[in-house]
C-alpha cells in the first residue's frame, strides 16, 4: 500500500470512528472554544488497523531524522508513540516511546517524563490533535525540562485553528498526518458517493 493510500485509509477510519459534527449544540473543546466538529482520536489510535497505519505513516515521517525517541502528553500521544515504536523496531530502525505526565509524580523520581530516555537525546513530540497547541506546548516544555532536545512535532490531526503557528514559536518543524481540511474533503467525498 502506498503512503497516500495509507493516509487515505487512516482518514476513512478517523472519519468513521473519531469525527463528530453537530450544528447545534456545538462541542466544547479542551481549549474552551466551541466548535461544530470534534475529533476523539482514541477509537482510531487504539484500533489495531488504525494503530498499524499510524505507526507506518509516522515511521516514514521520522526514519531519516536523527532522533532516538518520540512521545507526548498522556493520553492522546501514548498509542501513537507506541505504534511508531513497534513499527520502527520491526523495520530495523528503533525509535523508543516515552510518556509526558500532565503533572510530575509527587513520589519516587518525581519525573514528568517516563520511558527509557535520558537528557541529551533528540526526540519528536507527538500529539493526537492540535487546536491552540496548548497541550503540545506543555509537552514540549516538560520534555525540555527533562533535558531532551526537541527535533520536531508531529500531530495526527491539525484542526487548523492556530495551534501549528503557536507551536512554531517554540519548534522549527511541525508536521501533521492529516488536517481538518483533508478530513472535511473526505467527508464531502463520502457524502457524494452515498
Amino acid at each position: 500500500m502506498t503512503m497516500d493510500a495509507k493516509k487515505e485509509r487512516l482518514g476513512e477510519i478517523i472519519l468513521d470512528r473519531s469525527f463528530k459534527y453537530s450544528e447545534n449544540p456545538p462541542f466544547t473543546l479542551a481549549s474552551g472554544r466551541q466548535s461544530h466538529f470534534y475529533f476523539n482520536c482514541k477509537p482510531t489510535t487504539l484500533d489495531p488497523e488504525g494503530m498499524n497505519l499510524i505507526g507506518e505513516i509516522l515511521f516514514e515521517m521520522v526514519k531519516d531524522k536523527d532522533i532516538t525517541a518520540a512521545g507526548g502528553l498522556t493520553l492522546g500521544a501514548d498509542p501513537i508513540a507506541n505504534a511508531l515504536a513497534v513499527i520502527s523496531y520491526q523495520k530495523g530502525r528503533p525509535v523508543k516511546s516515552f510518556v509526558v505526565r500532565k503533572d510530575a509524580k509527587a513520589h519516587g523520581t518525581r519525573s514528568a517524563v517516563e520511558g527509557n530516555v535520558t537528557a541529551g537525546e533528540k526526540v519528536v513530540v507527538i500529539d493526537d490533535v492540535i487546536t491552540t497547541g496548548g497541550s503540545t506546548i506543555t509537552a514540549i516544555e516538560q520534555v525540555r525540562a527533562a533535558g531532551l532536545i526537541v527535533d520536531s512535532v508531529i500531530t495526527l490531526i491539525d484542526r487548523e485553528e492556530g495551534g501549528r503557528e503557536n507551536i512554531l514559536k517554540l519548534v522549527d518543524h511541525v508536521q501533521s498526518v492529516l488536517t481538518r481540511s483533508e478530513i472535511m474533503a473526505l467527508r464531502a467525498k463520502k457524502a457524494i458517493a452515498q
